[in-house]
């Protein structure tokens, strides 16, 4: 049985670098993984593209051939692949049982009303595949009142129109530090508290927003969202081990990867982590990490990842000496992708 995510979220919100990413510590780990590229505008991928849409169709063929803008053109290359999805299937199966990322187009569109994405990964779970939405929002979203509630409402109309188990991420975490001081606590933003206290920051932001009208307007948007009661976020650096493994356990949980289907289906090093409860991080470590003492925090794991490697060359230097090999290993291949102060490397190609 595959199991697999769909990386959703709008342009720049990360999803390449995600996926690149979670690809490199899914094998660290010693999980087989593939990556799916569905952007047919994405001609240079950061990461090793297990199967590329642009092999069936690409957005420069769509435009020239008939006429189309941009967004219209990835909207018909979906319709393709949707009409050619026995191409699709057939391209999966060389896949075998690898863990596979979707990585999909940044049009809004593509996930809030058209239906091609949504039939192709329904027809997905007809053939057995067990998929999450992991739906990805740039966090500096938080920096203003009005950006975060659009960004609720994209991520609930998702939740809709997709019908998947949704995970709603924040990416660039780490960033937070660096802009102006937020209004409110990270588990405000995380877990969509009462949204009406964000009007105050609202007409702040625009002498328009100060009217009546957009008083009740606001107040009916976080009516809304307060009845459904639906959305709330993961927050994510995607260089950072900790940050990766708490989410990687999220979505586990989600797409049913943590119960397995047989003994021994999943990982061993991954299981005694999926067991261990205390490495789950709270909100409330997610505030003192990335927020209130993000540089303290930050030189501390920096001694730690120079600790373990210099432990670790020990280690291997008197392996060898006993018998003339590396001890290897999961866990050794998990460290040996961390660099200084991040745990986890993103090799970025320059463009």
């Amino acid at each position: 049985m595959p199991f697999g995510q769909l990386v959703l979220g709008s342009p720049g919100a990360g999803k390449s670098t995600y996926c690149d990413g979670m690809h490199q510590f899914m094998g660290a780990i010693g999980r087989q993984c593939s990556v799916v590229n569905l952007d047919p505008a994405n001609d240079r991928t950061n990461y090793p593209c297990a199967l590329d849409i642009r092999s069936l169709v690409t957005l420069e063929e769509i435009m020239a051939d008939d006429r189309l803008g941009p967004n219209g053109g990835i909207l018909y290359a979906l319709e393709e692949l949707e009409h050619n999805f026995e191409w699709f299937e057939n391209g999966l199966k060389e896949l075998g049982d690898d863990y596979v990322l979707f990585d999909c187009p940044g049009q809004v569109e593509l996930y809030t009303h058209h239906a091609s994405l949504r039939n192709i990964f329904y027809r997905l779970q007809k053939l057995g595949y067990r998929l999450v939405a992991v739906h990805l929002s740039d966090s500096f979203c938080l920096t203003q009142p009005s950006l975060y509630i659009s960004n609720i409402l994209l991520a609930l109309r998702a939740m809709l129109q997709m019908d998947l188990p949704h995970i709603n991420v924040l990416t660039k975490i780490d960033k937070v530090a660096s802009y102006d001081p937020l209004p409110f606590n990270l588990d405000f933003y995380t877990e969509v508290q009462d949204l009406s206290y964000l009007a105050p920051s609202l007409e702040a932001e625009s002498p328009a927003l100060r009217s009546e009208k957009f008083g009740r307007l606001n107040q009916a948007v976080a009516d809304l969202v307060e009845r459904f009661g639906l959305v709330s976020f993961e927050v994510l650096a995607v260089e950072n081990k900790k940050s990766m493994m708490h989410l990687l356990r999220v979505i586990d949980r989600a797409n049913g990867y943590v119960f397995g289907t047989a003994e021994g289906a999943n990982d061993t090093v991954w299981q005694v982590a999926m067991r261990n409860e205390s490495s789950m991080m709270d909100v409330q470590d997610v505030q003192e990490r990335w927020v209130d003492n993000k540089d303290f925090y930050d030189g501390l794991e920096s001694k730690e990842e120079e600790e373990q490697d210099k432990l670790r060359e020990t280690q291997a230097q008197a392996q060898a000496e006993a018998d003339g090999g590396s001890s290897g290993g999961v866990v050794d291949a998990l460290h040996r992708q961390a660099v200084p102060g991040s745990g986890i490397r993103v090799a970025r190609k320059n463009k």
